[in-house]
Formats: C-alpha cells, structure tokens, sequence
C-alpha cells in the first residue's frame, strides 16, 4: 500500500458481521501501521489490537463520515476517501484494501448491521453535538438548575398552558416533517409583522406538542392565515370572540390521524389539538399578538387555544368542503374560518328534510343577535344522523345549502332596530323587505361527528363578516 493510504474499518461487537470479519480485520491491523479500527459498543473489539482500536460509543467518527452501516470500510489518500464498501463483499473489501487474498475461506456475501449512529432518535442528538444543526434562530441558554417549563412562561412563551421547551434536537426532528429549507420565510406576523421562517414554525410546532408529520398541515394553516383576505390583524386585534377555525380535508387528515368523528370539535386528539395551537403560539411568540396587548378580545374564548378538525370524508356521495371550494377530491387542504365557539344544536324530532332545513335555519339565525343580518358567516357542523336525513332524501351539498340560506329570510319588519321591543336590529329603511341572514356566500357545511345524536353544531363567525369581500374564509393546499 502507497505511503499515503491507510484503510479504517467502523464496527461494533453486537453485529455478527463484524464478529464475522475479525480476521481479515486482524489481517489489515497487521500490515498498516495507520490502520484504526473505530468500535461503536466495545473498545475491547476486536480484542488485544491495542491503539489500534478507537472508543467512538459517542459516534464522534461514525457521525463525521456518515456512517450508516457496520461493518464499514474505507480508504484514504492523502486524507481524502477514495472508496469504501458497506457488509461484507469479499470483493469489495479486496478492492478497496488492495489485498488480492483478503477474506480467504470466508463466505462471499454477508449483510451488515445498521450503525448505531443512524439508530432512530439519536441522528439529531450526533447532529447537535457534532454538526451544523443549521438553526438560526437565537438561542436562549438556561442555568443547570433551571426548569425550561417555568422558563418558558416567564418569558410569556405560553398560552396559559404548558408548552414543550423547544430543544435542538426537537426542532430538527420538528423540520424532518418538510421538504422546506428551514431559512425560507414563510411571512410576517401581525401585529408586529415580524419575519417568520420555517424554522420559526418549528420551534413552535415542538411548543404546541406537534410530530413532525403535522409540519406540512401548520405551515399550509399559516400561509392561509396570512392571506390579505384572512385579515388576521383585524381577528387579533378585535373585541369579539372570534380567532382562527382550521377545517382539514384530504388524505393527509388521514395521514396524521386528525379526528373527523366523535368529539371532534373536543379534547382528544393530538393532532386537532396541537395543530391549531401551534399556529396561534407563532402569532403570540413571533408576531407579539398577547392578550391584553394587540389581543383585545371582551371575552375570548376556548378557540383561542386551539380550534382544529378534520372533515369526515367517509361517504363518496358527499362533496367534499374542499372540493366545494374549488379543489379536486384527493387534494389535501387547509381552510381557515374566522369564527368562534360552538352553539349546539338540537333537533331530534324533524324527520323530513324540509322540516330539518327550516330547523337549522332557525338555529342559524340567532347566531350574533336573532336580528341581525349579513354582518357574520357561519359553518354548520352537520352530524352524521342529521345528514343522514337528508341523504336518504337525495339532497347533496348544493340542495342542503340553498334550502337552509332560503329558510333563513325574514321580513325585515321584524328585524329592525326597536322592533319587538329591543334596540337591535337593521335599519327601518329595511323595514319592507325579505331580509336573509346570511349572503349568499355566508354559509359553509362539513360532516363531522359521532354516530349517534341528532345534535349538529354552528360556528357562528366574525361579525366584521358584513364586509364581505375584504373579509374570506380561504383555503389552501398542503403541500410538504
């Protein structure tokens, strides 16, 4: 072998292939004065080579020459890899090694082991430890003594509940669920409109209690979020209940396991709960939306947590809300509504569809105050015993929808302002007119829930919904 080339080997005890080529690693310790033998479990392995054999349990080596596979083989010139080969391949180690009898009476073919510097969760720990982790965010140290959890709601990282400190080693497990550079900006945050990355989502991805897998849904929620038509300032910056609705659609709901089904709109489910939350942590912890401060909501609500679920997709004969709002079945999406909680509704005696329709127009038209109109949208969270009556009449989605909107028209007698002895209401030049609730655009259905009750729900909106072209629902594509 030439001056400048010396040869290294990556093993460890626990691999059978390893213990299966001792002797030819034996072999090349004896004719390499250079020759290092880096064990990943045991500096005793192979046994009684002395300096020959490197410590590397804390993957040091392993990490800095992408190792994925014991045994491992390489040659250097100069410093410089010229070849390796991974398992054993009696070719190849001769090859590589130069040694035209190595491995004799030997089997040609053996697998290898995985290195343990690729063994899942621990990749990212070598990362930190001993690479670019590629985080740029600024970093924030903490004593020994410290407790991160109390840290964080010192510094008002948290909404009120407890959040998971966002380690390195968290934030680029957080990153895996992307294909998008952690330094792309994704937008600027209301109220402060400051730069949000990639990265940035991450961290309060890792805050909300997010998996990685979930990445691709929160970051399509924000781009949505971020949309002029959203106006998210305004929905921060309001005295009313409302703050942002995110409606999942696609197979990536499925994917991640959302719940569509009972107690949906509940407690639960990871990804309904943290997905939403994390999209409300990047407006307080990077755009500086906090209560009391740009947040000026009388009361708020519990959707300021967190208000996500997915849409139950299970009957073919349904449109899809994505596809209603001009998306092709199979496409996953987003679609953010600016709304607020839930008012229950009750009909567990209407059989007919008409009867229904008429029913729920009534539940629909005391959203806000009983007589206002076209100030607010709102969504009907239709249960799967509801809809049930209407399916079997044959309604689909277009046909549900225009009988309920027609059900909600009133005469605007009974609604203006005074009329039956309260102040609220339209104005009295409305007086002679068939007044609807909502415009024509002002309603949206999804199917969602458990099996059993006739109980629907309504998501009554944002009363700024009177401006009605400024103000949208929007939806947007997943993409990862």
């Amino acid at each position: 072998m030439s001056g400048g080339a010396k040869l290294a080997v990556f093993a460890k005890r626990d691999c059978p292939t390893c213990r299966l080529v001792e002797p030819v690693i034996r072999t090349l310790a004896a004719g390499d004065a250079g020759f290092r033998v880096y064990s990943q479990d045991d500096p005793d392995f192979p046994a009684q080579l002395g300096a020959v054999v490197v410590d590397d349990r804390e993957l040091g080596q392993a990490f800095g020459h992408g190792i994925e596979i014991v045994p491992t083989l390489i040659r250097f010139e100069n410093g410089i890899e010229t070849a390796r080969t991974e398992g054993w391949d009696v070719a190849e180690w001769r090859r590589v090694s130069g040694i035209a009898d190595l491995g004799e009476g030997l089997p040609t073919l053996r697998p290898g082991c995985g290195s343990r510097s690729v063994e899942p969760g621990l990749a990212e720990h070598l990362q930190v430890r001993y690479g670019d982790p590629g985080l740029r965010s600024r970093k924030i140290e903490f004593g020994a003594y410290d407790d991160p959890g109390e840290a964080c709601y010192e510094r008002g990282w948290s909404d009120g509940l407890p959040v998971v400190p966002p380690t390195d080693v968290r934030i680029i497990r957080m990153l895996q669920g992307t294909t998008r550079s952690p330094g792309e900006v994704v937008g600027r945050i209301p109220p402060n409109l400051a730069e949000c990355t990639v990265e940035k989502v991450a961290i309060n991805a890792v805050m909300a209690g997010c998996k990685p897998e979930y990445m691709p849904v929160v970051l399509a929620a924000l781009e949505a979020a971020l949309e002029p038509e959203f106006t998210l300032h305004g929905l921060l910056a309001t005295t009313y209940f409302s703050s942002p609705i995110i409606i999942v659609n696609g197979p990536a709901a499925r994917r991640i396991g959302m719940n569509s089904g009972l107690n949906a709109l509940g407690q639960g489910n990871r990804a309904n709960a943290t997905i939403g939350r994390a999209l409300q942590l990047i407006v307080r912890n990077v755009g500086g939306g906090r209560p009391g401060e740009a947040d000026r909501a009388t009361l708020g609500g519990p959707g300021k947590y967190t208000f996500c679920f997915a849409e139950d997709e299970s009957d073919p004969g349904w449109e899809p809300l994505s596809v209603a709002r001009g998306f092709a079945r199979g496409v996953s999406t987003v679609t953010l509504f600016q709304g607020e909680g839930v008012q229950g509704f009750v009909d567990q005696k209407s059989r007919a569809p008409e009867q229904l329709a008429r029913s729920l127009a009534m539940g629909l038209n005391a959203i806000g105050h009983p007589k206002t109109a076209q100030v607010q949208r709102a969504i009907l969270v239709l249960s799967p015993e509801h809809y049930a009556i209407f399916a079997a009449a044959g309604w689909d989605r277009g046909r549900i929808q225009s009988e309920i909107l027609a059900a909600t028209v009133r005469p605007g007698s009974e609604l203006i302002a005074g009329a039956q002895g309260v102040g609220e209401g339209i104005p009295a030049a409305q007086a002679g007119e068939a007044v609807p609730k909502f415009f024509e655009d002002g309603l949206m259905i999804v199917r969602a829930g458990g099996p059993a009750g006739l109980f629907s729900a309504i998501l009554p909106g944002w009363i700024a919904g009177r401006n009605r072209f400024e103000l949208q629902p929007v939806t947007k594509e997943i993409k990862p």
